[in-house]
């Protein structure tokens, strides 16, 4: 396929300044999106075994919730039952919400003893899965604009730039595509290997980040465009329901039972699984009740669930609730679920969620990679010496990668310890994260990109290892009261990160040749470190 010169030079020049410009807040996005995809198996492996109460009976719930509702006031406005043998009975919130990224939750637990007497107790959230959903959503950038993150915001810009770097990639790629597509020339330099990883990669999952681009938009602007369709809409409801209700006075004698609550949501969603119910307003003229459910085989509008959303009076089923054969949710309701199910991968069980994880990581490689090609290309026109912009975009690269990387890694090797203190560990995780973050972006600032790259992944590598380490700790020395995995989740979670570490092992070993034997006018050589390697090895 022919495509005239000037056009194509236009389509590369657009991106690679698009790439470069959201590059690094997309990686950032991206690394911790992949890990999101397990965001249940991380929760359950940062929380103490003791932390969830014994699970009560099927027969039981009934019972307590109703104890629950007769003593405590504030389980009236919002109470989980969960049906899961990994969680507690029942529990609501003593403080906070559920909703959004908090770091002072405190959720009350409740369970039966032997004799069938309620027990309770009061407890911090870990939210060490949402601190990696909101570097997921936000890249970290801290601050609030109206009532969501800055971040939210600047990495909807960053995916619209994100869209048009896939478009004009594609176009600038076209005519070169089938022969070049599966090459990769080692033998050409490291500027042609990076470029031909680079393009496999961009190419081979281009649907998968044209959905993520376009849905990252959606989510960050979605008030923007409802705004708008509320100029055409007027009054009348996007997503269904809206029809004009009697304002009547429920009583909690005439709650149904749980069983029937959840056999109303199965009649609506054939097919699934009920995970939970959430009874809310109980004592408001407008109750509510939130059935989350489970299915493989279809979108679900949660990471990891849907949902049925009914009056748990008169089991009236929302017609906003889950998209499937029976649902009745219009199209805009069809539009939104389709969205959410798309970009969390909450579909296709867990070959979908490994598939997601694999590409998510594959994208933070392919802005990763973008960085370096934009960097040799740099090098090979400045032949004699590297220019500051160079210099300052390769520690920038660095810094930011592997700052995010190291971050997260000492969140995770820290986790177990930090339980054991009195304090509020969701606090405890920032502090570590952004000291982290920020000291590696300065290290690499200070020491330049060459020489931090190889204490940064040696430093990234230590974390990771510590993590299987302190399992053996707990093993061997149960009395200090951190703990091991206990179950299948939570040992995937641990091989997960030492595989990461034998990643960053691989990289480091391509990373010493590169500074200690690379080509003496590019960036990523360091005359201290080559000479002192040179000495060491002639001694």
């Amino acid at each position: 396929m022919k495509i005239r010169s000037d056009i194509l030079r236009t389509y590369q020049s657009l991106h690679t300044w698009t790439g470069i410009t959201a590059g690094l807040l997309l990686f950032i996005g991206f690394f911790a999106g992949a890990l999101t995809m397990f965001s249940s198996a991380i929760n359950d492996w940062a929380t103490p075994p003791e932390y969830q109460l014994p699970q009560v009976k099927t027969d039981e719930h009934d019972v307590l919730l109703q104890q629950v509702l007769s003593s405590s006031p504030e389980a009236l406005k919002g109470v989980t039952v969960s049906f899961e043998e990994s969680s507690s009975p029942i529990s609501w919130y003593g403080h906070g919400s559920a909703r959004g990224f908090s770091m002072d939750d405190q959720v009350w637990h409740a369970t039966l003893n032997e004799q069938g007497d309620m027990i309770t107790e009061l407890r911090h959230v870990n939210e060490l899965s949402m601190l990696v959903d909101y570097l997921h959503r936000s890249a970290g950038i801290m601050g609030e604009l109206g009532h969501d993150q800055a971040g939210v915001y600047v990495l909807g810009i960053a995916a619209f730039l994100y869209f048009i770097a896939l478009v004009s990639g594609v176009v600038f790629l076209l005519p070169s595509l089938v022969k070049s597509f599966f090459a990769l020339r080692k033998e050409k330099g490291a500027n042609r290997f990076w470029l031909d990883s680079h393009n496999l990669v961009g190419i081979a999952s281009l649907p998968f980040h044209i959905i993520i681009a376009v849905t990252v938009i959606v989510f960050s602007f979605h008030d923007l465009f409802y705004g708008g369709l509320s100029q055409v809409y007027g009054d009348k409801p996007m997503f269904g329901g809206g029809e004009a209700h009697e304002e009547v006075k429920y009583e909690l004698k005439d709650l149904p039972s749980l069983n029937q609550i959840k056999q109303a949501a199965l009649i609506y969603a054939p097919g699934y699984e009920v995970k939970s119910i959430s009874l809310s307003r109980l004592k408001s003229e407008h109750p509510s009740t939130t059935v989350m459910i489970i299915s493989d085989r279809t979108l679900m509008r949660g990471p990891h669930n849907d949902y049925v959303f009914m009056n748990p009076f008169t089991l009236e089923v929302d017609s906003s609730s889950v998209t499937n054969e029976t649902g009745q949710q219009g199209i805009w309701g069809a539009v939104v679920t389709s969205f959410f199910g798309l970009h969390f991968g909450s579909y296709g069980g867990e070959l979908g969620r490994w598939l997601y994880f694999v590409m998510g990581l594959g994208g933070a490689f392919l802005f990763y990679s973008g960085n370096l090609i934009w960097l040799e290309k740099r090098r090979k026109k400045q032949t004699l010496e590297q220019s500051r912009s160079s210099h300052f975009m390769a520690n920038l690269t660095i810094g930011v990668t592997l700052g995010c990387a190291i971050g997260l890694a000492g969140v995770f090797a820290s986790s177990k310890w930090l339980s054991l203190a009195d304090w509020n560990i969701n606090i405890a995780y920032m502090w570590i994260y952004y000291t982290l973050f920020l000291g590696t972006m300065a290290s690499a600032f200070i020491l330049g990109a060459a020489r931090f790259s190889i204490l940064g992944l040696k430093l990234f590598i230590v974390l990771c290892l510590a993590v299987p380490l302190n399992s053996l700790i707990a093993i061997v020395l149960p009395s200090i009261g951190i703990w091991g995995p206990d179950s299948l989740a939570d040992l995937g979670v641990e091989l997960g990160i030492v595989g990461f570490a034998m990643a960053a092992l691989f990289a480091l070993k391509h990373v010493k040749n590169r500074v200690y034997q690379g080509e003496e006018n590019s960036i990523w050589y360091c005359p201290t470190v080559s000479k002192n390697q040179k000495a060491v090895r002639l001694v």
